[in-house]
């Protein structure tokens, strides 16, 4: 199956699941190639065949618009070298959840979530320790007795009820044992936060130098500006003023391809819930674009009042979705 064919597959499977879909990131460079929301759950997906192309630099840029737009990335993909990913199976690249369609058909579709993740040494699950302890004490076992039965040591199964994760093959037995299951789903949409809090999400980079006045002038209209290096926006610009709205932000010449970006932008605003902006370097007579408000640069150093710069953005750029 083709990329393309891939990315439509996926935007069909998730606007039936109702979720709101930006258009496809057709433009370079992109660390993400959809956003999509339900309800507070916004995602971005990377979606690839080939999982080994995700690489850490992309990783570490989907890791940060993630912190920034409150959101959860995740890479969609079919294989890695010469294996299949398996159904029902999370990976992890980069700090970053990664899992094959018929994952994703399930977690977004059906609603149930994964249950096993891959690690170095094999497959896994997260074991409810409490549940484990309560069914061991009913039954009378000792810590001893559930670890002969299981082929480990009385410390493990310690380990197991204070939280320990264990292979999958421990998971099914324990299951035979008991006749009930005890793994805890792996929290996908939650961020998968025991990765992230092992792995902090990493710096951010340093702006273009050619998007330095832009973005220094947004600092001082009361934004905390985030650049990017791997996004169809330049900045992630967080709004300090509760009245402002957070601000997705380009820069450059007023070309076919920064108009094809604008649309994108105010496409991908729609779906995070954020405006969107695009300074050009040169005066045009458009003021917006796709719902992205065009500003010019010689407008923009013409303005030294932080709220009238607010005031522009608002006016022209779409507000965001309630």
């Amino acid at each position: 199956m083709s990329r393309t064919a891939l990315v439509g597959n996926i935007t069909a499977m998730l606007e039936d699941a109702d979720f709101l879909v930006s258009d496809r990131c057709s433009v370079r460079p992109k660390s993400f190639d959809l956003a999509a929301r339900r309800g507070d759950d916004l995602v971005l997906l990377k979606v690839l065949g080939n999982i080994d192309a995700f690489n850490p630099e992309t990783g570490a840029e989907l890791r940060r618009l993630g912190e920034y737009l409150s959101a959860t990335p995740m890479v969609i993909g079919l294989r890695t070298r010469n294996e299949d990913l398996k159904p029902g199976v999370v990976y992890f690249r980069h700090g970053v959840p990664v899992f094959n369609p018929d994952t994703a058909y399930d977690l977004f579709v059906e609603e149930v979530p994964p249950l096993i993740y891959a690690a170095p040494g094999g497959l896994y699950v997260s074991i409810d320790g409490d549940l484990l302890a309560d069914e061991r004490e009913e039954r009378g076992w000792s810590l001893g007795r559930l670890a002969t039965e299981l082929g480990v040591s009385r410390r493990t199964v310690s380990k197991y009820e204070d939280g320990m994760n264990a292979s999958i093959e421990v998971a099914i037995h324990l299951e035979e044992l008991f006749d009930q299951p005890f793994s805890n789903p792996v929290s996908v949409l939650d961020g998968a936060e025991d990765v992230h809090d092992a792995d902090p999400v990493p710096d951010e980079p340093d702006a273009d130098p050619d998007d330095e006045h832009v973005l220094t002038v947004l600092a001082e209209a009361g934004f905390d500006v985030h650049p990017t290096t791997r996004s169809p926006f330049k900045a992630v610009s967080k709004a300090t003023d509760r009245r402002a709205s957070d601000v997705l932000t380009g820069h450059s010449s007023f070309t076919e391809s920064a108009e094809k970006r604008a649309e994108l932008m105010g496409s991908i605003g729609r779906v995070t819930k954020t405006r969107s902006v695009y300074f050009t370097a040169e005066q045009t007579k458009r003021e917006s674009v796709g719902g992205t408000a065009i500003v010019s640069c010689e407008e923009l150093a013409g303005m030294s009042d932080p709220e009238s710069i607010r005031e522009l953005i608002q006016e022209r750029a779409a507000e965001p979705e309630a």
